[in-house]
């Protein structure tokens, strides 16, 4: 072998050996970033004013503070759920806030609505349905309508009416808005149960079921997030924000025989009646008894 040669291959050799040797030291330098660099994930702070209806929440408690950072996290970070409830939010908050006045509940109580349904016309899996979730049996009690063909648990008046009479009434019994709420997941009886069992009187004292643990800390962090969507990284315009058509209304004390007929003497489609009339279930209206019923149909 001829010696310029032999030392080309020695230093390439010697190259190679620096490049595996560098590569070593790299791999055990710099970690491995899943995702965008800039992409970051934070821990969030807490307010220290965080209050339902009034009702302040003791955060100086480590359980109660570790529940509100889950909540908080969770729906901060789950950010496509988050940017639809703050839509829907803007396109139902003020139907319900000038009826949840009438009805003498607290402002707050908007956001357990949302937490209820997240404002989607779906029943539950247990068979709760409207914007306030109600059971067939609960609303029957209440006085709302329900049946195959009539459902008034999505009608956003009568039921938000009848939520608010419930909530009244257990906050009568326990004297707090925030067990009242806690009682509009687990009923009355529930709550008073734990309660007695345990010999405490407040919400965050009482050891409850897990889905009931979380639903107060549910609705405080929509409440935090949906007052203060900016600061949990939430951008939007105004225009991308939905909005409720505006309406008038029909009263029919009759039969309506076929909805879709009735729906184009507005100049509308069955589509478009349903969405404004959700508490019609089926393709017309029976009213046997030739009660009184209220249709909205597009203001123009």
């Amino acid at each position: 072998m001829k010696k310029p040669f032999r030392i080309i291959s020695i230093l390439s050799i010697v190259f190679i050996t620096l490049l595996f040797i560098n590569a070593i030291n790299k791999d055990k330098t710099e970690p491995i970033i899943n995702t965008h660099k800039y992409y970051k994930i934070k821990a969030l702070k807490l307010p220290n004013n965080l209050n339902l209806a009034g009702e302040r929440v003791p955060l100086e408690i480590p359980d109660v503070r570790e529940r509100m950072e889950r909540e908080l996290l969770v729906n901060t970070y789950w950010q496509s759920n988050g940017l639809l409830l703050i839509k829907r939010a803007n396109k139902y908050f003020p139907i319900l806030e000038p009826l949840l006045k009438k009805y003498g509940l607290p402002d707050d109580f908007k956001f357990l609505a949302l937490a209820e349904s997240g404002f989607t016309d779906e029943t539950s899996n247990v068979g709760a349905a409207g914007m306030w979730h109600f059971m067939k049996q609960t609303g029957k009690e209440f006085g709302l309508e329900i049946n195959k063909n009539v459902d008034e648990r999505y009608d956003i008046e009568k039921s938000t009416k009848v939520a608010a009479e419930y909530l009244i009434k257990s906050k009568e019994r326990f004297n707090s808005w925030t067990l009242a709420a806690a009682a509009y997941n687990a009923g009355n009886y529930g709550i008073s149960r734990r309660l007695e069992a345990q010999q405490v009187t407040n919400y965050y004292d009482a050891k409850l079921a897990d889905e009931t643990e979380r639903y107060i800390f549910r609705i405080l962090a929509l409440k935090e997030i949906i007052n203060n969507p900016q600061k949990y990284g939430f951008v939007f315009e105004k225009e991308d924000l939905y909005t409720l058509q505006e309406t008038t209304t029909v009263k029919v004390d009759t039969a309506i025989t076929n909805i879709t007929a009735f729906a184009q003497k507005f100049g509308i489609n069955y589509k478009e009646f349903k969405i404004l009339n959700p508490w019609l279930r089926e393709h017309h209206l029976n009213n046997k008894s030739r009660k009184l019923y209220e249709i909205k149909i597009p203001a123009n």
